[in-house]
């Protein structure tokens, strides 16, 4: 088995191939555009590797991917490629639509070519695994049950609409075509990686660098958040045992508001590596103005994944923020790298 990983240089893409060589045997190809979010140092461990090649390109470009595809002659594709920050989408929707709608289209078109030229035996084992988003459901009241996989779609931001359409064409180019696909339906991922526009990473980086923990609103908005090497686990659990045509929710069963978030971020950097005045981190949080739009709650119910193909979550909210945050402080080149870029720029804009 070869697989296809797009999206492979960003946040889950780079944790999903690292840990397919963790576990697995088979060769990966990365293909990533490399934008803003994309860091070729995320997959820095596999250069010397010989079951790792990394192909730089735009899933919309139909002729690259095809000869990728022809190449390689992968048995199975998994599509991270996104843009995936709600903000940017509200302020510059256009990369939105064209990376999350017509470049899944593209890639869409291209594998079904390819999949065409397969033998019997081949089509039967190739695999279309779609990376999707719970935030194409829409949002949740305060006592609403969690999002199942029978949810309609109710996107609210132009960064979920985008998703809820991409996901809408893997499901025709099944219905349609007979392209074995498999689409997933995540909460809120946190880990390594992660590049500090997030929630997360954002009040990692600021509350060491005495910078404020910004929270839109009141910083009640409630997320499920689920750490992304269970997140990677159950991808590959889907890509080995999942239906095809099926979808799976994935969710970490944490629901927790963004002020919660934050005062935990702060406990833990308060034990790991305390301010020198012995002030406790929290009193870096701040509010700003609310996001326009802001969904107040989401909530992804896992029990189909985890009956059918019995997959849980490993990490606790509270045993996986404390990798994060430790991976984080024993990766200070890559932030400072990350933090010297467009990043810097966008933050600037939004945050100071």
């Amino acid at each position: 088995m070869t697989i296809l990983v797009t999206g492979a240089a960003g946040f889950i893409g780079s944790n999903f191939v690292l840990n397919w060589f963790d576990k697995e045997k088979e060769d990966v190809i990365s293909f990533d555009n490399l934008t803003y979010a994309g860091n070729l140092d995320n997959l820095s461990s596999l250069l010397k590797n010989n079951r790792h090649y990394f192909v730089k390109g735009d899933i919309g470009n139909s002729e690259l991917i095809s000869s990728t595809l022809q190449k390689y002659q992968p048995t199975a594709i998994i599509n991270f490629a996104a843009e995936s920050h709600v903000d940017k989408s509200i302020s510059a929707p256009d990369t939105f639509i064209k990376t999350n709608i017509l470049g899944t289209y593209k890639l869409l078109k291209s594998t079904l070519s390819y999949w065409g030229t397969l033998k019997e035996k081949q089509k039967k084992d190739f695999r279309f695994i779609h990376i999707s988003t719970d935030e194409v459901y829409g949002d949740l009241d305060k006592n609403n049950s969690p999002f199942t996989e029978e949810n309609r779609y109710i996107p609210n931001s132009p960064y979920s609409a985008s998703k809820a359409a991409s996901d809408h064409l893997v499901r025709a180019w099944h219905q349609t075509y007979n392209l074995p696909v498999i689409t997933t339906n995540c909460s809120n991922n946190y880990g390594s990686f992660q590049f500090p526009e997030k929630l997360i990473p954002l009040c990692i980086i600021n509350a060491i660098n005495e910078k404020p923990l910004p929270l839109y609103g009141d910083g009640k908005q409630i997320r499920d958040w689920l750490y992304v090497d269970d997140h990677c686990e159950a991808i590959r659990l889907i890509l080995k045992k999942g239906a095809i045509g099926e979808t799976y929710n994935i969710g970490g069963n944490t629901e927790k508001t963004n002020i919660q978030v934050a005062l935990l971020i702060c406990k833990v950097l308060d034990n790991l590596q305390p301010r020198s005045d012995k002030i406790s981190y929290d009193q870096q949080i701040s509010f700003v103005k609310d996001r326009q739009g802001h969904d107040r709650r989401y909530a992804i119910d896992s029990s189909k994944i985890q009956k059918e193909l019995g997959w849980h979550p490993k990490e606790t909210f509270e045993s996986g923020m404390v990798k994060t945050i430790e991976w984080y402080l024993d990766h200070e080149e890559w932030v400072k790298n990350i933090i010297s870029g467009d990043y810097k720029k966008w933050i600037d804009n939004h945050y100071l």
